[in-house]
């Protein structure tokens, strides 16, 4: 009994709304304490820099416990993936390896923190749950859009080579080339220097861009938006109240007149 009602106690701890703003807090402190140690800081300040990130690593801890505590199945709290990435990063986080040749192993589990502010908002678990989904269809549209940068890559370098074999030169350089176009870095100079041997070469770069800055991409955008509709209908769906059947509320009728006849009949 004892047991349930601390497994109570932290359930309704880790609901709290006023227990998760306060775990979003330490996650945002975390982000600028890792900030900060990369200035050049007094060792006195890196001390207590060092003292602050402990202290974290210790909320986070206790924080996972409760969460772990409060779950009225245990065995279901490993089955989330995010569970198990909170308690990982945590468990890593715990290890002393600062002053070892892992430091740097230390720190970039101690950047990933910051990750955990997904698994707390639910919004933020939604997006990315949605772009994890949209990775096959994604994927087509990706391979779509590199045989046109390879397609375009090889008349580029077949043309363009001599007129300036740095952008040119052969075709892995080429397809950078066209990334710096679909990017808009500086493109139409890219342009303007062709142009004055190919004075029509202006129809590659703009059809090049049509496919790919504008077709393409708004492909994915769409991809993604229309999957991300689809988890939040989902979401909806799990969250509403289902309705009572009819045969329910005829039942419930039936039940509501019976116990207002045996009150007036005993008021008779």
């Amino acid at each position: 009994m004892q047991t349930t009602n601390i497994q109570q106690k932290f359930n309704r701890l880790r609901a709290n709304k006023l227990f998760e703003t306060f775990v979003i807090f330490i996650i945002i402190f975390s982000a600028l304490v890792i900030g900060a140690k990369t200035y050049d800081i007094s060792p006195r300040t890196l001390w207590f820099v060092h003292l602050l990130d402990w202290l974290i690593t210790f909320i986070f801890l206790t924080e996972i416990i409760i969460r772990f505590v409060g779950e009225e199945h245990k065995k279901e709290f490993f089955k989330h993936g995010w569970n198990i990435f909170d308690t990982l990063i945590v468990l890593v986080s715990l290890i002393p390896i600062e002053d070892s040749e892992l430091a740097i192993v230390g720190r970039l589990i101690r950047i990933f923190r910051v990750l955990r502010m997904v698994s707390i908002i639910p919004e933020l678990k939604m997006l990315l749950n949605s772009f994890i989904i949209a990775l096959p269809q994604l994927g087509y549209i990706v391979a779509l859009m590199f045989i046109i940068f390879y397609i375009y890559a090889a008349i580029g370098s077949t043309f363009f080579a001599e007129i300036n074999p740095q952008l040119w030169g052969d075709i892995a350089i080429s397809m950078l080339t066209l990334f710096r176009v679909m990017t808009f870095e500086d493109w139409t100079d890219v342009q303007y220097e062709t142009m004055e041997i190919y004075p029509f070469s202006w129809i590659y770069y703009i059809t090049f861009i049509f496919f790919t800055a504008f077709a393409f991409l708004n492909m994915v955008i769409g991809v993604v938006v229309n999957v991300l509709n689809e988890e939040h209908e989902k979401v909806l769906q799990q969250n509403k109240v289902p309705e009572p059947s009819n045969t329910e509320l005829q039942q419930e009728i039936r039940e509501l007149k019976e116990i207002i006849s045996r009150n007036i009949e005993q008021n008779k």
